[in-house]
């Protein structure tokens, strides 16, 4: 299967869930930025590679917005060279409007990502020809306040529905890109990597997390994460 088919079947298989208090509203940008995703996809996510980079799930001003992953709107337009049309969740948060490519805010840990991307890489071809950037899930969890809920924090029942949905794409996106390394992005993604590709012949890892919460990031973040890469035996 090619990564389009995937991910079209998680985002189905994941629209299916249901999730209760304090979970209020879900966002899927599969659905509402399915076109900048799949433009990611076509662009950048065709044959093999060396290495693949896992995320946990949308940021507010990033994948929410653009539809990429860690989708900073100025790294994807500008850097990229993405842009596509997005439309909006059946319900939308009045604290978490959609606006696409108008948003203004940045995402930081798309900037961080994407940002050292091109200062090693230059082109994304370049980067693109070793490596790859996917999240785990897809969904956005708000709660009625607005607040991000992360999904380690749904309840098991609910956990354990969309870890079966998330596990089963990750493990085909990992058969048709053929890495030998996966490396988790931060604590969770890594766990999660680890855990549903125990059956896979790759090595697994994890690199920092380069959200602005995380004070380690805000000292160096770029230079902590190939540390991490060159621990697993990814050198740049």
């Amino acid at each position: 299967m090619d990564l389009i088919t995937i991910t079209r079947a998680l985002a189905h298989s994941v629209n299916r869930l249901t999730f209760a208090d304090p979970v209020a509203q879900v966002y899927n940008p599969l659905e509402y930025a399915w076109l900048p995703h799949e433009a990611y996809l076509q662009r950048f996510g065709r044959g093999t590679r060396e290495v693949v980079l896992v995320g946990m799930n949308p940021g507010p001003f990033g994948m929410v917005q653009t539809g990429v992953p860690f989708g900073d709107v100025t790294m994807v337009r500008e850097w990229m060279g993405l842009e596509a049309p997005v439309t909006h969740p059946a319900q939308e948060h009045p604290r978490r409007p959609i606006a696409g490519f108008a948003c203004r805010r940045r995402e930081v840990s798309g900037a961080r990502l994407w940002g050292w991307a091109r200062e090693r890489f230059g082109a994304p071809e370049s980067f693109f020809a070793r490596f790859f950037v996917v999240n785990y899930c897809p969904l956005a969890f708000l709660e009625a306040g607005g607040k991000n809920r992360t999904p380690d924090k749904l309840p098991v029942a609910e956990r354990e529905a969309l870890y079966a949905c998330c596990d089963r794409a990750l493990r085909d996106m990992m058969i048709t890109l053929a890495p030998r390394y996966v490396i988790g992005i931060g604590d969770f993604a890594a766990k999660r990597v680890a855990a549903s590709l125990v059956e896979q012949a790759v090595t697994t890892g994890q690199i920092l997390h380069p959200s602005p919460a995380n004070p380690r990031a805000n000292t160096g973040w770029a230079v902590q994460a190939e540390a991490d890469l060159r621990a697993v035996g990814i050198l740049i």
